[in-house]
């Protein structure tokens, strides 16, 4: 008999560990609270837009290996916008200045030499301060490796800092920030080309996946909310459903995969982040459709990061604590001028707009909180966890998540 696999919840963690799975021959069943699968990655129609939105936005590079797996085991791989050769376009909103950071085809950075291929302002020797976090320890900040006092860390280290980690440079994790660069602009040109969802995130991450599950005799479950675990001889022996109880067989698995308050509920005496940080994403209905996708990265302003895709323009904000709490006109006030001036709009009014605030976006990802986050194995001996707060060793993002997924998956595998 086939052993089962019990996962409780449908985001990108969860359908990470499910298809990886699949993959392998085990009979696989989701429980998702919600009465849609995704998480934080999915898309949904929003009625004041008229249209399908992401309610994120993830910049996904082709070096992240995790993910790149993931669509390629699903068949999704070819729903990514990418282009021929890495480039990020900038606008500093302050000096209107524009450039664009192209990384060098091979590991050796060769035009870094020259200072009309380097940020503009920028020296040689801050591009090196990079290499300060390959030997930073657990306890220090991204800020006290890279800032040395120079245009490249506010044009630069900065922004790439707080939009991966999601907190503020002056607390994040230093060596969170190494590996995302070791895995991606470390390794050469084509491993830096970004790649964003040509429809949605649903169309690309998830509604494959479902369907994946489903040729691979798989159920996901909605509205299956588990309200406590039934443990009996060190190991997890009922889910319990709340109007129903779900056994666990001897050779069955479990991989909790929710979010960490959720899981503090279930697991209250594991030791996890609890400081979390706030995403602000901000859609706009531009005047004119493009038939392009494109991003630009946004320094001196409140944005961080700019979209389009189509005729909606999506502004992220990272670390965005006090922004959240702002009301949506508020923030549509602030950004919209950034957006004109990004896109040439000239002075238009703001027109219709969608502002998604998410609170608890990420765990804080500082190094007292980093040092909390949990394994994949847990003290019962058929339970597993997954999701981007546990230790993967890479920051709370999509390549976080799937390889959260990854990692249950092959050690549910190996222990059944």
């Amino acid at each position: 008999m086939t052993a089962r696999v019990h996962v409780i919840g449908a985001g990108v963690s969860g359908l990470s560990a499910a298809v990886h799975l699949a993959r392998r021959g085990y009979e696989v069943r989701v429980y998702e609270a919600a009465a849609h699968a995704g998480g934080r990655c999915r898309s949904y129609f929003d009625r004041t837009l008229e249209q399908k939105i992401d309610n994120g936005n993830h910049l996904v590079l082709s070096g992240n290996r995790a993910i790149v797996d993931y669509l390629n085991l699903i068949g999704t791989r070819d729903t990514m916008w990418e282009p021929v050769r890495a480039e990020f376009p900038f606008l500093d909103l302050n000096s209107d200045e524009r450039w664009t950071v192209r990384p060098d085809q091979g590991r050796i950075p060769w035009s870094l030499f020259s200072s009309d291929k380097r940020v503009p302002g920028s020296s040689f020797l801050e591009y090196l301060n990079g290499l300060r976090l390959a030997i930073a320890g657990p306890e220090q900040t991204a800020q006290s490796c890279l800032d040395r006092g120079g245009v490249l860390y506010r044009r630069f280290w900065e922004p790439l800092a707080v939009s991966v980690l999601n907190t503020d440079v002056s607390e994040a994790s230093a060596k969170l920030l190494w590996p995302v660069l070791r895995e991606t602009f470390g390794r050469g040109e084509t491993a830096c080309r970004p790649m964003i969802p040509k429809q949605g995130l649903s169309e690309t991450f998830v509604d494959p996946a479902i369907r994946y599950l489903e040729r691979k005799n798989g159920q996901v479950l909605y509205g299956q909310r588990l309200k406590s675990f039934v443990f009996e001889a060190g190991r997890a022996s009922g889910l319990d459903f709340g109007d129903q109880l779900t056994d666990v067989a001897e050779r069955d698995r479990v991989v909790l995969a929710v979010p960490p308050s959720a899981a503090k509920n279930l697991l209250p005496d594991i030791v996890m982040p609890d400081q979390f940080r706030a995403i602000v994403n901000a859609h706009f209905l531009l005047p004119r459709t493009s038939a392009d996708v494109s991003f630009l990265g946004l320094v001196g302003g409140i944005g961080h990061w700019l979209f389009v895709r189509g005729n909606i323009a999506s502004v992220t904000v990272s670390a965005a604590e006090e922004l959240v709490e702002q009301s949506a006109e508020k923030i549509a006030a602030q950004m919209w001028p950034e957006i004109t001036k990004a896109l040439d709009l000239g002075d238009i009014p703001v027109g219709v707009y969608r502002i998604v605030k998410e609170k608890r976006a990420t765990f804080a990802q500082t190094p007292e909180q980093v040092l909390m986050r949990p394994a994949t194995r847990t003290s019962w001996t058929n339970l597993l966890l997954a999701g981007d707060w546990t230790d993967t060793g890479l920051p709370a993002t999509i390549e976080g998540s799937i390889r959260s997924g990854e990692n249950a998956a092959l050690l549910a595998g190996k222990s059944a």
